[in-house]
């Protein structure tokens, strides 16, 4: 695993966090690794860009979001492996759930005030919960707000509704297990592959091979089953739709077409809701919006962050 470039220490976890520096691609640099979608560059000066943090979904780790960040390369962009996922340990002080993640994303955003000035917040499913829980309880601290697959609301529709038992059930069963076998049960190979299928929508063999990857390589970097079981918890409970009454935070929702996790009926209507929001839809992708469609998203994100 890469080593984080730096880390804070916030609610008890030392927090691995990596930095894509603003800057042009470089042949070799971490924003020139190979991927489904190429970059395309801005000619913004990098140093009229507030910084742009990013914050994975359940089960993710920085790497997910490495493709976003890299077709944004005119943005100082910071991607921290949320507590107890990747190379970031547990917290100590506090649950691992939406609002525990919320609280130490603020202490996050306050230690790194300092040194990084204005930030600009971005969450990707699971992830999206947490930064929009941050922006409603810190709004100093967040100049705009994106969006990505956001959980609009905790009430699943279609095949995402009978998936909801099976998932329950699974993560409990992990967690209930001796911590080997739970292991064993949630980087299962054959499990890993099914959850990465069934969530692609793209057909292209290169595209469906890197996603598989992936997968299969970070899917499972994560402290304990029972950490996993309750971030699982959280993730079908609580939803964006919860915060929108106290957003008040300019917002970007990118949502994928075909989302089953997040479908886009949920998304128009909470945008509809928000009080400055406006919604981007990406045709003929599902939740992988950061895999399928990084570059498609970073124009919309670049165009949405750049206005006055």
């Amino acid at each position: 695993m890469d080593a984080p470039d730096f880390r804070v220490t916030v609610r008890g976890s030392a927090v691995g966090v990596w930095r894509y520096p603003a800057e042009a691609p470089r042949p070799g640099s971490r924003r020139q690794e190979s991927g489904p979608e190429g970059s395309e560059p801005s000619p913004d000066e990098a140093s009229r860009s507030p910084s742009l943090l990013m914050l994975h979904g359940l089960r993710g780790t920085h790497h997910g979001l490495e493709l976003l960040a890299g077709a944004l390369p005119e943005r100082d962009v910071l991607v921290p492996d949320l507590p107890g996922f990747g190379d970031s340990g547990p917290m100590t002080s506090d649950r691992h759930d939406s609002a525990g993640y919320a609280r130490a994303v603020v202490e996050l955003l306050g230690q790194l005030r300092s040194s990084v000035g204005e930030v600009d917040l971005l969450g990707h499913s699971f992830g999206s919960v947490v930064a929009a829980a941050v922006a409603a309880e810190a709004p100093e601290l967040v100049r705009r707000l994106v969006l990505v697959n956001p959980i609009a609301s905790s009430e699943f529709h279609g095949s995402a509704r009978l998936l909801v038992p099976v998932t329950s059930l699974y993560y409990r069963l992990a967690a209930a297990m001796p911590e080997r076998w739970g292991r064993w049960l949630l980087a299962n190979r054959g499990i890993v592959l099914a959850m990465s299928r069934a969530l692609l929508r793209s057909r292209d063999p290169r595209v469906r091979r890197f996603v598989h990857d992936s997968h299969l390589r970070h899917f499972s970097s994560f402290h304990s089953p029972a950490l996993v079981a309750e971030t699982h918890r959280s993730s079908i409970t609580d939803s964006v739709g919860e915060h929108v009454a106290r957003l008040s935070t300019p917002t970007l929702v990118v949502a994928g077409e075909t989302d089953e996790i997040a479908p886009l009926r949920r998304q128009r209507e909470l945008v509809r809701r928000l009080p400055s929001g406006r919604l981007r839809v990406l045709d003929e992708v599902g939740h992988l919006v950061h895999y399928e469609a990084a570059g498609e998203a970073a124009r919309e994100i670049r165009t949405f962050l750049d206005e006055p």
